[in-house]
């Protein structure tokens, strides 16, 4: 199939989970830790008598964007689930951010009302600008009624009628499906607008990419605010014929193990930073079941994959995406998921564009394309293309131009049309009139200090400005046993310009680097930190 040839799905994600739900009625579709399984017809259930419920105790009919605030479970599913269903527009919240950039999300987006638990207000004691809906107070305004015609819905009405009766047969695929907030890596959260055809396209695009059936098992570790968690763990299994086992956190590795073990799981998205954490403390058992793992969010060492697959038995591969692309764009399908007779794999690339989307590579500055082969900024369009930032027309404009996604990576696409990611933009500094690529200069030293082995690295490169050359690099460092000094004798030794070589007075300890929920570094926070150490010139 061409590009040109693709047609979106028809139904919108919610229409596509009451038919899913009801071909699994009597087969179980999720489960999480706590250990309560539900079929697809008490998924089902549940989200209707859910739905009900909140529009008639809580919500407004006014209010579109509701805001969720809970880790991957069945609850999660549920309530997510549930506003698709009564047509309004999920915005889980980052669990893992300041309380100043929670309210900021909470304001921008305009939420009134925030649903979460009992558990998640007490860990997270923070103070929300929303009225805070702990679920455990709402489970008694269920009545008799909301359950009756939860299971009547559920287990008696023909798909179809149901649809007509929720209202969704006036859902356009063109509609606000959720709101998602960046990361903030290397600035503030922006309010991502995805649409039904948006999460649609990129469900699609995974279930022909990897070739997705009933028996798969989607181990769920990403968190719903999350793009890769939202789509791909919580609305795929939604929507397919498959299932899904759930965790609250991607960093609990041998809870993890023991459910994958438990449950079969098939399916692993993940990042590398988390892969070395489970090469650390999971069995090689936990993992039997898997057939595929799917990276992304940082590269991918082949040294990380040859180890992964040798204790496990399945070799990781690289996709690549982002919030604003719904957010799936490319990805390396395992060989045992391949059902083409070309070739759809390429290690050190992260794969080819999934169906349905179009890369290119242009000059940062002219934006004319550029020949294949040569280095330069991606651009991506597609099904798969946000409807914009969140009242923020501006940034939205300085992103997407004609149609096409900027994304910031310096990339190149060979004549096969993998991408391969060379640098990102904010990642480079111009020191003395040359542009120096921060990425190249921290594998380096990730290698020299055996980082591709460990749990977690443990150097990564910043910038602060400089009087005299314009910017200069940083090493951010945790406890290592190398000198600065051996460091740019490797350095130099590898064929590294000694314009790119960080000086002996440009490194910094620090206990931890900051990470991100997603578990990506937090690059703005690396650069704030440098910057006020530099500063002070200490």
């Amino acid at each position: 199939m061409t590009q040109t040839d693709y047609h979106l799905p028809a139904l919108s994600p919610p229409r596509a989970m009451l038919r899913a739900c009801k071909r699994a009625i009597f087969r179980w579709k999720t489960v999480d830790t706590a250990g309560a399984k539900l079929t697809g017809g008490q998924l089902l259930m549940r989200s209707l008598v859910v739905r009900r419920m909140l529009a008639r105790e809580l919500l407004g009919a006014d209010e579109k964007q509701i805001g969720v605030l809970l880790p991957p479970s069945n609850g999660a599913v549920v309530v997510n689930a549930a506003l698709a269903l009564d047509r309004r527009v999920a915005v889980n919240l980052n669990y893992s951010v300041t309380e100043a950039v929670m309210n900021a999300c909470v304001r921008k987006a305009g939420i009134r009302h925030v649903l979460t638990s009992r558990k998640v207000v007490d860990k997270l004691d923070m103070k929300i600008d929303a009225e805070v809906v702990c679920l455990e107070d709402l489970r008694d305004k269920a009545t008799l009624a909301d359950k009756a015609l939860g299971a009547l819905g559920a287990y008696a009405t023909p798909s179809a009628l149901l649809e007509r009766r929720l209202g969704l047969h006036t859902t356009s695929m063109d509609d606000l499906l959720t709101v998602i907030f960046t990361s903030g890596s290397t600035g503030e959260p922006k309010g991502v607008m995805l649409t039904h055809a948006n999460i649609a396209s990129n469900i699609d695009a995974m279930h022909r990419g990897i070739d997705l059936s009933k028996e798969d098992v989607i181990l769920g570790i990403l968190p719903f605010f999350h793009s890769f968690g939202y789509t791909v763990t919580l609305w795929t299994p939604l929507a397919l014929d498959l299932s899904a086992v759930y965790h609250f956190s991607p960093l609990d590795a041998r809870q993890i193990g023991k459910l994958s073990r438990e449950h079969g799981a098939t399916i692993l998205l993940s990042t590398p930073t988390f892969l070395r954490s489970y090469m650390k403390r999971c069995n090689p058992e936990d993992f039997a079941s898997l057939e595929v793992v799917v990276v992304g969010a940082e590269k991918l060492p082949i040294s990380l994959s040859d180890s992964f697959e040798k204790k496990f038995g399945v070799r990781p591969v690289e996709g690549y995406g982002a919030t604003e692309l719904s957010p799936l764009v490319s990805v390396n399908v395992p060989a045992c998921r391949s059902h083409t007779e070309g070739v759809d794999s390429r290690e050190g690339s992260v794969g080819q564009p999934v169906c349905g989307v179009r890369a290119r590579v242009v000059d940062p500055e002219s934006r004319e394309p550029l020949a294949q082969g040569e280095e330069g900024m991606l651009e991506i369009t597609g099904p798969n293309l946000m409807l914009g930032y969140f009242d923020d027309a501006e940034k939205t404009a300085a992103v997407v131009h004609d149609g096409w996604y900027v994304t910031g990576d310096i990339s190149v696409i060979d004549p096969e049309g993998f991408i391969h990611i060379t640098g990102r933009l904010s990642r480079f500094s111009k020191i003395g009139g040359e542009m120096v690529p921060h990425v190249r200069v921290e594998e380096e030293i990730q290698r020299f200090l055996g980082d591709e082995e460990a749990e977690a690295v443990s150097a990564v490169v910043t910038a602060v400005p400089d009087a005299r050359k314009g910017e200069r690099l940083i090493v951010v460092h945790k406890a290592i046993d190398k000198s600065p000094d051996e460091i740019a004798a490797h350095l130099k030794a590898v064929g590294v310009p000694n314009l790119w070589i960080p000086g002996n007075d440009s490194y910094l300890l620090v206990d931890e680097l900051p990470l991100l929920g997603s578990g990506k570094l937090d690059l703005k926070r690396l650069a704030e930190v440098a910057r006020e150490h530099f500063a002070a010139g200490a």
